[in-house]
């Protein structure tokens, strides 16, 4: 029962909409601005970098702090529990329970999981991050060059055919499938590149999520 409740815990924490929060305190409604995904680069667009850096540290941490700390809290000796913690984070942050399940795509906090899990190995994809983001100003191109090459780190970083490796093959698919309309973009030579207060109304008849990428 513990264990169910620390994965609704690290569900809520997840589901903390934190683009959307700080969004609002600049009079802004995120989901009607630029891409309308809730997340750190459309922020940085709408704000600027003061709120974006804020919301993306914020971000991590609701992935690193259910796997770091909640399997002390649990009773239980399975160190499997901690990915579950923080599975149920990256869950909520992509489904936010307070912004009728809309949310960002789960960069952000999937690196907070592995910064607890292997933090070498999201060093690595984060300096291929910068590396990409750099050359391309794409931040999508950026975060699934990184999100790719999270598995070969994780096992360059010592965890070679154990549940940490194992687990970021999933993490890395499950980024692809977030970011599955910039892939179609890019395919198309459509994908927009990041700027500063670029953000514009977004088209009230875009689906959520067709719109470039989000942490």
């Amino acid at each position: 029962m513990r264990v169910i409740l620390l994965c609704l815990l690290a569900y809520l924490l997840g589901s903390i909409p934190t683009s959307l929060w700080l969004a609002r305190r600049r009079g802004i409604d995120l989901r009607q601005w630029g891409s309308g995904n809730l997340g750190a680069t459309n922020l940085y667009r709408a704000t600027g970098p003061g709120l974006a850096a804020f919301c993306m540290v914020f971000d991590i941490s609701k992935g690193l702090i259910p796997t770091l700390f909640f399997p002390e809290l649990d009773g239980v000796s399975l160190p499997q529990l901690a990915l579950l913690y923080g599975a149920a984070a990256v869950i909520g942050h992509i489904f936010s329970l307070f912004a009728r399940f809309r949310g960002g795509k789960g960069v952000a906090t999937g690196a907070g999981v592995y910064v607890a899990l292997a933090p070498a190995a999201v060093g690595l994809a984060f300096a291929v991050w910068l590396v990409v983001v750099s050359a391309t100003r794409i931040v999508s191109v950026a975060s699934l060059s990184a999100a790719t090459l999270l598995p070969a780190g994780v096992w360059l970083s010592g965890h070679r055919f154990d549940f940490v490796f194992w687990s970021s093959l999933p993490l890395a698919s499950l980024v692809w499938w977030t970011h599955r309309s910039n892939v179609r973009r890019l395919l198309a030579g459509r994908e927009p590149r990041v700027a500063r207060g670029s953000g514009r109304p977004a088209d009230p008849g875009a689906r959520p999520h067709e719109s470039s990428s989000e942490a």
